[in-house]
């Protein structure tokens, strides 16, 4: 399968679906990460400019670990608009060329805005990447089925009740090592706010392992709108 995975900024695939992707990816799948922010305000001391080349190198050495291909968007951080005609016209882009069998993307509901932003912009371009009339002056081929979408966790899980889960208890390892690439992240967090955030996240596997009997799992909710439904287990 062809499968697409939106995030908003660099590191957050890798904290909320990088055990599936990683799992994906062993499997034979083809994975494709977007990150639609460019993490350029993610940091204290780093300038911008320099910041989103250092982000952008990071989420490329993530997704290298797991074969995957690794898609900026390049919109500044906190201007993430699903009302932007510019944002679905790129989504609807990567959606035409990948033509993935399911997206994965950030819920409805999450702790930022930008977030939020995301998960909508991803359900309207992925039914306007199905209109032969939408944007396509040039005859690109267009994707032919609007695909299903799965909601990956919030950030430590607050708020998000899963109804599908993901075993990755032989791929933890991998997340964990995809989100450590993004070092601008953690190296910053332990340093200046005590957080140490790959255990965070791991944490938060483990708990989602407990809940569906696994060590290490991943939670997600599937997009109940039509025609986005499918008989098929289509989770690995």
């Amino acid at each position: 399968m062809n499968v697409l995975a939106v995030g908003c900024h660099p590191d957050d695939l890798e904290i909320g679906c990088g055990g599936t992707l990683a799992k994906l990816s062993s499997q034979g799948h083809k994975v494709t990460m977007v990150h639609v922010a460019n993490g350029d305000k993610g940091h204290k001391v780093i300038p911008q400019d320099e910041l989103i080349a250092i982000r952008r190198l990071e989420a490329q050495a993530a997704g290298s670990l797991i074969g995957a291909e690794v898609i900026s968007l390049d919109v500044p951080d906190l201007s993430v608009k699903a009302d932007h005609d510019e944002l679905i016209l790129k989504l609807v882009k990567v959606i035409r060329e990948t033509k993935p069998d399911y997206i994965i993307t950030h819920p409805p509901e999450d702790y930022m805005k930008d977030h939020m932003e995301v998960s909508k912009a991803v359900f309207d371009a992925s039914f306007s990447a199905t209109v032969p009339h939408y944007n396509n002056e040039e005859g690109h081929d267009i994707h032919h089925k609007v695909a299903p979408i799965f909601y990956m966790d919030t950030l430590a899980g607050v708020g998000f009740l899963p109804t599908e889960y993901v075993d990755i208890s032989d791929h933890i390892e991998v997340k964990i090592e995809m989100n450590n690439k993004h070092e601008s992240q953690i190296k910053w967090l332990y340093e200046h706010d005590g957080i140490d955030f790959l255990d965070f996240v791991r944490t938060v596997s483990k708990f989602r392992g407990l809940q569906c009997g696994k060590a290490y799992s991943e939670g997600f909710t599937k997009c109940q709108a039509w025609p986005r439904l499918s008989a098929e287990r289509l989770l690995p």
